[in-house]
């Protein structure tokens, strides 16, 4: 088995840019704060994501419907269509899963 130097830097150099990328100082708050504000932090970032993938597939569904009407394809027309009501639904998530729970 012959000793490659070149290779055993490189993966030496790869661990260190690694260890100093993803060493990270965490501070904990003062008074310990509530574990609930960042859950509740956390639930609306996850929700402003979707929100924003459902947007990307209202505009696509846009798209696709107005394409369908200029070429007089039915199927196509039916599939904006369902990619229209998916994104509102994708959009509005959080708002019809507050409608309800209640």
């Amino acid at each position: 088995m012959k000793f490659n130097y070149k290779k055993m830097c490189m993966y030496a150099y790869i661990m260190f840019v690694m260890v100093c990328n993803f060493a990270v100082q965490v501070m904990a708050k003062e008074g310990g704060g509530d574990p609930l504000v960042a859950i509740d932090n956390l639930s609306t970032f996850i929700f402003s994501v979707i929100r924003a993938i459902g947007i990307v597939i209202l505009g696509l569904g846009v798209v696709q419907f107005g394409m369908a009407l200029k070429s007089h394809d039915p199927s196509q027309r039916a599939n904006g269509l369902l990619g229209i009501a998916g994104g509102l639904m994708i959009t509005f998530a959080k708002n019809i899963i507050d409608l309800i729970i209640g």
